[in-house]
């Protein structure tokens, strides 16, 4: 395929150097110059099959692309938007954006809302990162085996689905089908408070002496806390209502661990209020069955997703699916 990815950080760079060493196509737009130039000399240096280009505007990058790759912060989806629209493609659109009702909404209002006879549009996000950022942290192994949501909402059309799962999976990524608002809720636990936590536990480190003895449990529970401040603000502001019900969730979960600490028996207390999570965690993640084969619906598909199941192989006519669930 011909591919145009806009962004070229960690998400947008890898996803670009992945693609090219998949025999892509590839031209990559990154509105910073420095970002620019180190893609240009990373594309310089790769091997001659697994070379991408880097394009000079947004307009410039989609001008031969039949699909185009959104890979920035949920701030810049606006102009990215507007710049694709101005430039009269009219392909297929997805994105790797942390939250989807808000990109949705933004596609139907700057892209389909205004007449334009987009081909398509199918919400994506790779559950895949570091806590380091930028063209440099980039790697073109950084999606294998991860899972990588592409939405099936009721807009999306069925072959543009199939279409960019089978890309997916050819990169080595699981498909997960879902929809954009089950995205949101599910990743506000698993991925926007975790950064909220993190971040909260490092900034209450002050004294010397503790950051000196913290250890391996400091470490873990403190790693994504690195991540830049607009990227946590991007992802939890933009996804303000699903994070605010996990956080309640997670601040009520806290308060029966304090509450439980002023009882005659903290000890046992703490004990009976760790336990299910000690529990929920030694299962995580769970084993998978075997491979099967599945008709290509999108009852099917949507069914699967729920089910914590994924899709890892589309068929050559793309009428079948293989399919893998949890055990």
């Amino acid at each position: 395929m011909n591919i145009a990815v806009i962004g070229m950080g960690l998400i947008g760079g890898s996803l670009m150097r992945a693609l090219a060493a998949a025999g892509h196509w590839v031209i990559g737009y990154d509105r910073g110059p420095s970002t620019r130039a180190m893609a240009r000399t990373g594309a310089a240096q790769a091997p001659r099959e697994s070379r991408w280009q880097v394009g000079a505007s947004v307009a410039d990058a989609v001008q031969q692309a039949d699909l185009v790759v959104i890979a920035t912060p949920l701030t810049a989806v606006p102009q990215v938007l507007d710049d694709i629209a101005n430039s009269g493609f009219t392909g297929l659109v997805t994105d790797v954006v942390s939250v989807k009702e808000p990109v949705r909404e933004l596609v139907a209002q700057r892209l389909r809302g205004g007449g334009m006879r987009l081909a398509g549009y199918v919400g994506g996000h790779p559950m895949a990162g570091k806590e380091t950022g930028g063209f440099g942290a980039t790697d073109p192994e950084l999606f294998r085996g991860c899972a990588w949501v592409l939405c099936l909402d009721e807009e999306t059309s069925l072959a543009d689905w199939i279409g960019l799962a089978r890309l997916v999976t050819g990169l080595g990524a699981r498909v997960v089908p879902t929809t954009s608002e089950d995205h949101d809720r599910v990743v506000a636990a698993v991925s926007h408070v975790p950064h909220l936590l993190a971040a909260a536990l490092a900034t209450a480190v002050t004294d010397p002496l503790a950051a000196t003895l913290a250890a391996g449990s400091f470490r873990d529970g403190s790693r994504v806390a690195m991540s830049s401040p607009e990227l946590i603000a991007s992802m939890c502001g933009g996804n303000a209502g699903p994070v605010m019900d996990a956080l309640d969730a997670i601040l009520g979960q806290l308060d029966d661990a304090r509450d439980g600490l002023e009882t005659e028996d903290p000890i046992g207390a703490i004990r009976r209020w760790a336990a299910p999570g000690h529990a929920a965690r030694t299962k995580w993640p769970p084993g998978w069955g075997e491979p099967q084969r599945m008709a290509a619906t999108a009852t099917n598909l949507l069914a699967l997703g729920d089910d914590g199941g994924w899709v890892t192989e589309v068929s050559s006519d793309g009428r079948t699916v293989t399919v893998a669930r949890p055990v």
